[in-house]
């Protein structure tokens, strides 16, 4: 049944999506021991109203978004590594990274500490892989990873491969191997649910547009999107543009 609305551009600006798609009552901020330092791509800060960056720093109390490209001189970012050289860490997949899924919880609470700082590239991958690049302070970084054998939830989104995860599933999946860890002690189980509510929402909404919709939907048919890149080198972690 389609819905007619009055001003569908009206945008919350706390989930930063439209009003009448707004995720806040399923905002359930709670603290963790991990501090996550989410290194946005001005490209991911501008464009995506999908974007789950913003919103996984909402889900999360102690974390915050640092916008840019090279962090290499990044006052913020260096007041960080600063304070909190020691713990900080990378997640970016690699050989040499540390891997969370198959460390045993002694060898993970040697290696983290008793509160790690955990950086995240949040943008597509050809731009986490720039950023990464450019910034000389991330690549002197302790790298974290994680075997993920679950496709992301993320339909509405092209991935890189089906193994692919959203920056919130990933932090997710971290969470959970670190409570596994015994560095974690927070309850995980509504993380997901504003992720969820805002996928349902744009199914609702490519299925039933509203009446003065600017792009009709002619056929009502949803496909997701599963026709991953070929050739992809990396499995996990950030949104890929569509």
């Amino acid at each position: 049944m389609k819905v007619e609305i009055e001003n569908p551009r009206i945008k919350c600006y706390k989930c930063m999506r439209p009003s009448i798609t707004c995720i806040c009552k399923h905002i359930n901020a709670f603290d963790t021991k991990t501090r996550f330092i989410i290194l946005m791509h001005p490209k991911e800060y501008k464009k995506e109203k999908n974007g789950t960056g913003h919103m996984t720093k909402l889900q999360l109390e102690n974390s915050e978004i640092i916008v840019g490209v090279d962090f290499t001189n990044n006052k913020r970012v260096n007041e960080i590594l600063t304070q909190e050289e020691s713990n900080s860490f990378l997640l970016y997949p690699g050989n040499d990274s540390f891997n969370l899924s198959t460390r045993k919880a002694s060898e993970m609470n040697s290696f983290m500490g008793n509160h790690p700082l955990i950086f995240i590239l949040d943008g597509t991958w050809p731009c986490a892989r720039k950023m990464l690049k450019l910034s000389q302070n991330l690549q002197q970084l302790k790298r974290v990873s994680f075997d993920n054998e679950i496709k992301s939830k993320f339909i509405i989104k092209q991935q890189p491969e089906p193994l692919c995860l959203s920056t919130i599933e990933s932090v997710y999946t971290v969470l959970n191997l670190l409570k596994e860890g015994n560095v974690e002690q927070c309850d995980t189980k509504d993380f997901l649910v504003p992720f969820e509510k805002m996928i349902a929402s744009q199914v609702e909404y490519i299925l039933n547009p509203p009446l003065n919709s600017y792009r009709p939907n002619k056929n009502k048919a949803l496909t997701p999107k599963n026709r991953y890149k070929k050739n992809a080198q990396r499995n996990i972690i950030f949104n890929e543009e569509s």
